[in-house]
C-alpha cells in the first residue's frame, strides 16, 4: 500500500470544495482511498462556533448540545455519546488547528460528507474512489491518541472473518476487522498534526475492500457493548 500525502496551503473555509483541492493536487485513480481529516470537512461544511479562549461555560454548553448523552466525567473533561453513536472526548469539539476564538464542531453527518466528496470527485475526474473521513480518538485502555474512521463512502468498513479458518484450520468465531479505522490510523502516519496534511490518498488496497458501507456500520450496537 502506498500513502500519499496532500498538503494545502492557507485555511480551508466554508463552502471550499475539497473534492476539487483533491483533483488538482493528486492524479486521483479508481479504487484509490481519499483520507480526510474531520477538521476540514467541518470547515467547509460551516461546523465552527465562535468561543472565546477561557470561556468554560460556552465549551460545556456546545459539549451539551451535541452530546446525546454523557457517559463519564472527570473535572471539565466528559467522555459522551454523540448524536452520531461515538463515544469520544466532549463530543469531538476541538480548538486544534481551529482559527483563534473559534472551536470545531463534528460533521452533522460525516457518512454523507464522505459520498459527497466521493460523487463531486466522480463528476470532476472520472475516477471511482472511496473517502473516510477521520478523527483524532482516544482509547479505552490504551495510552496514546489514533485516527479513526467517523465517515466512509465506497468502502467495506469492516472484513468479517467469522467463520474462515486461521493458519491452523481453526475456524475463527468472533474475528471482525475494522479496515476503515486501519486505513485511518495508516494515513495519520503521513499527516503530521501540524504540517497543513489535511489529506491522504491510500493506494493500492484489495479490491475486496471496496463496496457499499458506511462508518455508521462500526459503532457497536447496545446489544453488544457491555460499556455504555
Amino acid at each position: 500500500m502506498e500513502l500519499i500525502p496532500i498538503a494545502i496551503e492557507g485555511e480551508i473555509g466554508e463552502g471550499a470544495d475539497l473534492a476539487a483541492i483533491a483533483v488538482a493536487a493528486c492524479d486521483l485513480r479508481d479504487l484509490d482511498v481519499l483520507v480526510v481529516t474531520q477538521k476540514v470537512v467541518s470547515k467547509a461544511e460551516g461546523r465552527v462556533a465562535r468561543l472565546a479562549d477561557g470561556d468554560l461555560d460556552g465549551f460545556d454548553a456546545l459539549v451539551a448540545g451535541e452530546t446525546r448523552r454523557v457517559l463519564r466525567r472527570r473535572g471539565r473533561l466528559a467522555i459522551t455519546e454523540t448524536h452520531h453513536g461515538f463515544v469520544c472526548a466532549n463530543a469531538g469539539i476541538d480548538r486544534s488547528n481551529a482559527e483563534p476564538g473559534t472551536v470545531t464542531l463534528l460533521p452533522t453527518d460525516p457518512d454523507r460528507s464522505a459520498r459527497g466528496i466521493a460523487a463531486r470527485i466522480r463528476h470532476l475526474a472520472g475516477v471511482q474512489v472511496a473517502v473516510i473521513v477521520t478523527d483524532t480518538f482516544g482509547r479505552a485502555w490504551r495510552r496514546g491518541l489514533a485516527d479513526v474512521a467517523i465517515g466512509a463512502a465506497g468502502i467495506r468498513p469492516i472484513v468479517d472473518l467469522r467463520g474462515t479458518p486461521d493458519h491452523n484450520g481453526r475456524t475463527l468465531e468472533v474475528t471482525e476487522v475494522c479496515i476503515a479505522d486501519e486505513i485511518a490510523a495508516a494515513a495519520d502516519l503521513v499527516k503530521p498534526k501540524a504540517g497543513g496534511v489535511p489529506m491522504v490518498v491510500a493506494r493500492g488496497l484489495p479490491e475486496a475492500y471496496f463496496g457499499a458501507g458506511s462508518a455508521a456500520d462500526i459503532v457497536r450496537p447496545y446489544a453488544e457493548d457491555l460499556f455504555r
